[in-house]
C-alpha cells in the first residue's frame, strides 16, 4: 500500500502486514523510532497523484455529476483514454 505520512500509524502497518500487504508509508517526523519504507517505490506516489490531478481537471469527474456508477466509470475510462492519447 502506497500512502503518505498522514497514514503513518503502528496499528495500520501491523494490519497491512498481517494481510500480506507491504506498507510503503514514510514515517512522521515526530516518531521516536522511525519505521523503514522503500524510498524507490514511494517515488511512484507522485506520478499517481499527478494522474489523479489530470483526471480531476475534467469538471464532471471532480464534481461527480453522473447519476449512476456505470456512467461515472465510463466517464473516467474516457478521460483516462484522452490523457493517454495526449
Amino acid at each position: 500500500m502506497l500512502a503518505d505520512r498522514a497514514f503513518d500509524a503502528d496499528w495500520l502497518r501491523m494490519a497491512l502486514t498481517e494481510r500480506g500487504i507491504t506498507p510503503v508509508i514514510p514515517p512522521k517526523s515526530n516518531r521516536r523510532f522511525p519505521a523503514t519504507f522503500d524510498k524507490e517505490t514511494y517515488k511512484w506516489r507522485h506520478l499517481i497523484e499527478n494522474y489523479f490531478g489530470k483526471l480531476k481537471e475534467n469538471r464532471g469527474i471532480a464534481m461527480r455529476t453522473c447519476k449512476t456508477d456505470q456512467i461515472f466509470a465510463a466517464f473516467i475510462s474516457m478521460a483516462a483514454t484522452l490523457i493517454q492519447i495526449r
